[in-house]
């Protein structure tokens, strides 16, 4: 969807809270200086990631820049939950210790 495109539902940035955030994710991915990024998206319940990152011979630093990414995914998720970072952090590394692959669906979590 280009930039003067209007969502289906006719909503715009001006009134859409959703709208307005996916106009800032453009806006961040427009930047010149982007080293990573990590990108997921829910459509009826599947799932679909993708990251990516720069590395320019910097192999020191690309465990650091894919951490940094989580640490800073772990603190959103923690604030729009209403929770601690350190818990939310723990349940994540349980959840990713009990799949053997990442799911591709909400319903291929594990049982709790």
């Amino acid at each position: 969807m280009s930039d003067d495109e209007v969502p289906a539902d006719g909503a715009t940035a001006d009134d859409d809270p959703f709208a307005a955030e996916i106009d800032r994710a453009r806006d961040l991915l427009d930047g010149e200086g982007i080293e990573a990024v990590h990108v997921g998206v829910v459509r009826d319940g599947e799932v679909d990631t993708t990251f990516a990152q720069r590395s320019d011979g910097d192999t020191e630093n690309e465990g650091l820049r894919a951490l940094a990414l989580l640490a800073a995914h772990v603190r959103l998720v923690s604030n729009e939950a209403g929770a601690d970072a350190s818990t939310v952090a723990g349940d994540a590394a349980t959840l990713a210790g009990r799949v053997e692959r990442i799911p591709a669906s909400t319903d291929d979590l594990p049982e709790e």
